[in-house]
């Protein structure tokens, strides 16, 4: 399923294994500083990244973004990777849907940490080339190694980037996943209609 857009729009993309209220903190946040009309969510199908499990079904995850983001207006769901087959790239995904909507402007959300790990990344240019990145710093923390890296990267791919200023939320869909393991409260680290689904589909009870 591709979708039509016009203008400005961002793009989450992850495992969402499971989605928590972080990415939905993060892409409401590049929504409103960067005067963006949607957030895609796309969940990824077959990830490149070998040491990237999936502990629960595409489905299920299709599912869960659905629930967190259905009362959210701005926020939409894209099946694009779950519906193509074998290994999916990020490049590749961005030129699909630049090709689609060519008058539109992306923005592709992404953590700091990973943006010191692009360069590792399948066809970097291209991703460059198709997109605005937007590097998640916490609470205007914006550090001496990350300002280089950002000018290192433009003078090599001609990129643009743009720092996207977050809370400092210390969750992960990992951490989701222990909690439920262990027992513990998953209450408001994921929107409540996430928290059902997964007690109703007993997710994440068995060790990593």
């Amino acid at each position: 399923m591709i979708e039509k857009f016009s203008k400005k729009v961002g793009i989450m993309g992850g495992s969402f294994d499971p989605i928590h209220i972080g990415h939905l903190i993060l892409a409401e946040s590049a929504y409103e500083q960067f005067d963006l009309e949607q957030v895609l969510f796309i969940p990824t199908g077959n990830p490149p990244h070998k040491d990237i499990s999936i502990f629960s079904t595409s489905k299920q995850r299709l599912e869960m973004v659905s629930l967190a983001i259905q009362d959210n207006s701005h926020f939409q769901l894209s099946t694009l990777e779950m519906e193509r087959e074998g290994v999916i790239y990020t490049f590749r995904t961005l030129e699909i849907i630049k090709n689609q909507n060519p008058d539109t402007d992306y923005y592709f959300i992404m953590g700091a940490d990973s943006l010191f790990d692009f360069e590792s990344w399948k066809e970097p240019s291209k991703i460059t080339e198709y997109c605005t990145l937007l590097v998640a710093t916490r609470e205007n923390m914006e550090n001496q190694a990350l300002k280089d890296k950002i000018l290192y990267l433009k003078n090599k791919y001609k990129s643009r980037i743009q720092i996207l200023n977050t809370p400092n939320i210390d969750i992960s869909s990992r951490s989701v996943r222990e909690s439920v393991k262990n027992g513990s409260t998953i209450k408001y680290f994921v929107p409540k209609e996430v928290e059902t689904y997964i007690k109703k589909n007993h997710l994440y009870l068995y060790k990593e």
